[in-house]
């Protein structure tokens, strides 16, 4: 049974660091002024999006018009990835 759960959260810590790459891809192409109507631009938005939406909502992220909500998106995904990481660990 632990074989099962720990390859689970394995896969979701896996699935978490592709992630954190998107975001991180996603933040960077906002430096260099994207195609909107690219297809890889148009699916990193419609990733990352939704999720900074719901950051904005609870937590101002704008200051000096800088966005930190992929920061703040990446601070709590790797907190989960440890937190996955110490479940995983006991598991064994």
């Amino acid at each position: 049974m632990n074989t099962i759960l720990i390859s689970i959260l394995q896969f979701i810590n896996v699935v978490i660091g592709i992630y954190i790459w998107v975001v991180i891809i996603a933040a960077l192409i906002t430096w260099v002024q994207p195609n909107p109507f690219n297809p890889i631009v148009r699916f990193l938005y419609s990733v990352t999006e939704p999720v900074y939406a719901f950051i904005r909502r609870y937590i101002p992220t704008t200051f000096g018009g800088f966005d930190i909500a992929p920061i703040i998106l990446i601070l709590a995904l790797q907190f989960l990835q440890i937190l996955i990481n110490n479940i995983i660990a006991s598991l064994y």
